[in-house]
């Protein structure tokens, strides 16, 4: 199939209540370029990719994400300050003016779908008030052929208009932007924020919910990779955490980097068509198959870039959250279809601002079930609003923001794959070493390519004294040699020169871990509890 397949059929969105005929149907990622740099919404950039800036918001905003309380709902979402409830009527209300507003725009609509294994396939319409909106769909989202799109029908519909400012008094949002799950009417209404990832994540949120509700297969905010044997690598954590980078490999087959299912028959498949990745410090030095996918077709986020169009990657002034969406075959070394089988390890990757965990250590079943429910990292600046520095923060299963269900559920059915499935699992720090944020330094990325690859190919061997050191504060087993790194970068007490300092902020972080799991004492077994650190320092 051409890549930028264009299709021809026209489209009324009448059911929808839009009774204009201005609607752009399907068309091609060069088209919504063009289209996009006629209408003087973005520039093109000198690598060929599109650069546009998504005005107020260049990250999510999660206090403003609803979920719409319902007979369908009421009684299985983790209701909370993450999941936070909608009255019905007042959606209904909301959604009307959304769709009166819509009517007086040109829009841009685009069939496509979820989810790689056909089995658990969720079709998708997307009507966008911006065609650089519709473009990140295009990437984002798994692209139907021209064949499939014959007799296409969607089950869920993203409607999203960046313009629309709702009145907080009177439309029950919390101030004029939303993002609004109905899992009843099969919508997710998306207004006043131009930030594109609130398409892709209201989607995901969606299936976080249905896939193990309705087709008992986990869900996971996660990236995913092959080898050349056919074993698959899962890659756990939050945004600014590695998951794109790290699972970017060219020694193993992309499956994908964000968001995967996990089925009963032990395979685990991408939910999208693209990549969503973070481009702060970006080079092609260090990250070469990402730095070469930004090209025509692309979309660059809120990055500064010269008269001439070349992108300055160091530049912050507009966000720390600057990004980049591209096609999953702009990356040359890519699993196709997008389905892994046989998963051997599993990554929690964390961000730790206090520069305390190990870069990385090996984790027994009880403390992986701790730590996947604990979710600790670090928050990166700009990735949500209000965030202008790094923060040390707990999201339960490494995504919080995006899981309706209580974490223990999750957690539960994990923990099972993992014991069938006999997986290694590490727990990785991409964060501090030598200090906490501010005093010591990010982690060399080659530093953690190389632990990750030597977990791999099995170079950290199975646990034993000789190999590996207990930390005497989090109870992790720390690989003692590591190919390809320093000893002393091993160990993160080495690396302060200042004992004191050092268990002074450990025992503080591990105070910190187990008062956020108190939340989850009730639903916790006595064995995953002895998961976590066991010493207190007051």
């Amino acid at each position: 199939m051409d890549k930028n397949i264009q299709f021809t059929k026209t489209i009324s969105l009448k059911n929808y209540g839009i009774t204009h005929d201005k609607i752009n149907y399907q068309l091609s990622a060069d088209e919504l370029h063009a289209i996009t740099i006629d209408k003087k919404l973005g520039k093109e950039s000198s690598s060929g990719a599109l650069a546009i800036n998504t005005g107020e918001f260049t990250g999510r905003s999660p206090m403003d994400r609803f979920i719409v309380k319902d007979t369908i709902t009421e009684d299985k979402i983790w209701w909370g300050d993450i999941n936070i409830p909608f009255e019905a009527d007042a959606f209904d209300k909301l959604h009307a003016k959304v769709i009166a507003y819509l009517n007086d725009k040109e829009l841009y609509v685009r069939d496509c779908y979820a989810c790689a294994d056909i089995n658990y396939r969720m079709n998708i319409r997307v009507i966008n008030e911006y065609p650089w909106s519709n473009m990140f769909a295009y990437n984002m989202f798994i692209r139907p052929t021209g064949e499939e799109l014959k007799n296409f029908d969607p089950e869920w519909t993203v409607i999203n208009a960046p313009g629309f400012m709702a009145v907080a008094d009177v439309d029950g949002t919390r101030q004029h932007n939303f993002a609004i799950l109905n899992f009843t009417k099969k919508v997710a209404l998306i207004g006043g924020t131009g930030y594109t990832g609130e398409i892709k994540k209201g989607i995901f949120s969606a299936l976080n919910f249905i896939l193990p509700v309705q087709k008992n297969t986990l869900p996971m905010h996660c990236s995913a990779n092959v080898g050349k044997d056919g074993d698959t690598a899962i890659f756990f954590g939050l945004s600014g955490t590695g998951k794109t980078t790290l699972s970017t490999d060219p020694t193993r087959k992309l499956i994908g980097d964000d968001e995967h299912g996990w089925n009963n028959e032990n395979a685990v498949f991408n939910f999208e068509g693209g990549c969503y990745a973070k481009v702060i410090n970006l080079s092609g030095e260090n990250e070469p198959e990402i730095f070469g996918a930004i090209k025509k077709g692309a979309i660059l986020e809120n990055v500064v870039m010269d008269d001439s169009g070349k992108v300055d990657f160091t530049d912050i002034s507009i966000t720390q959250n600057t990004r980049v969406s591209y096609p999953l075959y702009h990356i040359e070394n890519i699993k196709q279809p997008s389905i892994g089988h046989n998963p051997k390890n599993i990554f929690f990757l964390t961000a730790d601002a206090f520069g305390v965990l190990p870069p990385i250590s090996k984790l027994t079943p009880t403390q992986a079930a701790y730590h996947f429910i604990s979710g600790y990292t670090a928050k990166v600046a700009g990735t949500e609003a209000g965030v202008v520095e790094p923060q040390p923060s707990f999201s339960a299963c490494f995504g919080a923001p995006f899981m309706p269900l209580h974490p223990t559920e999750y957690a539960e059915m994990l923990s099972k794959k993992m014991k069938d499935a006999g997986v290694n699992v590490w727990l990785v720090n991409t964060g501090w070493t030598g200090g906490p944020y501010g005093v010591g330094t990010r982690m060399k990325l080659k530093y953690t390519r190389a632990m990750i690859h030597a977990a791999l190919n099995g170079d950290l061997g199975p646990y034993s004294y000789d190999t590996y050191h207990i930390h005497s504060v989090f109870g992790v087993a720390q690989p003692r040699y590591c190919p390809g790194v320093p000893t002393e970068v091993l160990s993160p007490r080495a690396t302060w020169n200042n004992d004191e300092k050092y268990y002074k902020t450990a025992f503080k972080l591990s105070n910190a871990f187990r008062k956020n799991f108190e939340k989850f004492e009730s639903y916790a077994s006595e064995e995953i509890r002895r998961g976590g650190p066991q010493r207190y320092a007051f």
